[in-house]
């Protein structure tokens, strides 16, 4: 009997990631030249600007490009990633059992967090709600505010009282913490300033659900969640938002 080899079916911008790198080491984008605008690249590609920008990361990673916000991305090398050697530990060749694209990751949460901030409106006990204000004191008053703003996520999700929904919602934010280029993207683009917004949006779904007030907590973590995948598509290059 013949066996067969699992199929992997690659991610998009893994597959556009490859093509642009065959390029660079095809000379045809030469080392030290600046690759095409993400606007230039989707159309030619006949893909979204959101799958350009997780390619261009992707490659970053593992060392053929340089991504300089608004400057643009610049051929580094025209190695082979086989042969890539990082100085910088979180530069690393990226494992691809994790996959998935940043902004799959952000949309997938945008399906799921407002109606768990709804729901914890509704549902929240008195501790619930200490927990979720806790982690937002937390967040205003840290260098380092990720970690207190998974808290905050996290807490809202306990406080709907769905387990399941918490289940989900924890583990797309573990895909995230573990994604190589959801970190790199982050590194390009959440500073101090993104971080103050995110404060405020944090205060608007927290006053929302202490008031009791479903649809306002729904909308507050929905206008949150809109404004990140806004901050992470400003283009690389400096034209505007994707």
């Amino acid at each position: 009997m013949s066996v067969f080899e699992a199929v992997a079916v690659p991610r998009l911008y893994r597959v556009i990631a490859d093509q642009i790198a065959g390029k660079i080491r095809n000379g045809e984008f030469p080392v030290g030249g600046r690759l095409p605008s993400e606007r230039e690249l989707a159309e030619q590609l006949r893909v979204s600007r959101a799958s350009v920008r997780e390619a261009l990361i992707a490659l970053e990673l593992e060392g053929y490009v340089s991504v300089r916000v608004g400057t643009g991305v610049f051929v580094l090398s025209a190695h082979h990633p086989e042969d890539f050697k990082s100085k910088d530990t979180a530069s690393v060749a990226i494992e691809y059992d994790n996959d998935l694209g940043p902004f799959d990751l952000l949309e997938t949460r945008l399906l799921l967090e407002p109606e768990s901030a709804a729901l914890a409106a509704k549902l929240a006990t008195d501790e619930q709600i200490q927990a979720i204000r806790d982690a937002h004191a937390e967040m205003a008053n840290n260098p380092t505010p990720s970690r207190a703003d998974h808290a905050f996520h996290m807490a809202v999700a306990v406080a709907s009282g769905n387990a399941a929904l918490v289940a989900v919602i924890a583990h797309i934010w573990d895909l995230a913490l573990n994604s190589a280029v959801f970190s790199r993207m982050d590194k390009h683009f959440v500073d101090a300033r993104v971080w103050e917004k995110a404060d405020k949006e944090h205060a608007r779904i927290l006053d929302a659900i202490a008031a009791r007030d479903a649809t306002r907590a729904r909308n507050a973590m929905h206008d949150h969640l809109v404004g990140i995948l806004a901050r992470l598509r400003v283009d690389f290059g400096g034209d505007g938002a994707i």
